[in-house]
């Protein structure tokens, strides 16, 4: 199973990736050097996004998809969510 999630970093710019185990991922980001270059710049970081995948293709045509969309974009897919 893959998750494909959106963070929200401390500066409010947002982050997209997938992982197989999201709360480890998210515990790198904000704590390890296994995170993002990005995000370790910017911690701490929050999910605020996240869809579950049965295989990596899926998730990864997903991610793909997300980052060519702009902020504001980004912003609504994130305000449906029920993280928030």
């Amino acid at each position: 199973m893959y998750h494909l999630y959106i963070l929200k970093c401390a500066d409010k710019t947002l982050y997209t990736g997938i992982t197989t185990d999201l709360a480890r991922r998210i515990a790198e980001h904000n704590e390890m050097k296994l995170g993002a270059k990005y995000t370790s710049a910017r911690r701490p970081v929050r999910l605020v996004y996240s869809k579950k995948f049965k295989n990596r293709s899926a998730a990864s045509k997903e991610e793909a998809r997300i980052k060519k969309l702009k902020k504001s974009e980004k912003l609504e897919l994130v305000g449906k969510s029920n993280i928030i």
